[in-house]
């Protein structure tokens, strides 16, 4: 699972039908390095995410399985599965 703030949006009028009525975000890692290899990406957000909001990211085959609850993959590299209210980090060894 990656953190990430949403940045933006992107609007796409011809997609593959299976992403029909789902939002699409721009989101940055707040994990530099980690798990994406990169700093933005797009996630279908599957809870009602904008921008500004901190979030919680699955990545790959999860996150095709997340939007449809069954064995029928969708064309989806990351999927915001979460909503973020706070964070608390321990203090650094």
């Amino acid at each position: 699972m990656i953190l990430g703030r949403v940045i933006g949006t992107v609007v796409s009028t011809r997609k593959d039908e299976r992403l029909t009525g789902f939002k699409l975000l721009v989101v940055e890692t707040l994990q530099p390095g980690k798990k994406t290899g990169v700093e933005e990406f797009v996630a279908v957000d599957t809870v009602g995410a904008g921008v500004g909001e901190t979030v919680l990211v699955v990545m790959g085959s999860p996150a095709s399985r997340i939007m449809t609850g069954a064995d029928v993959l969708v064309p989806v590299d990351a999927a915001i599965v979460g909503i973020v209210d706070t964070v608390e980090l321990a203090g650094s060894r």
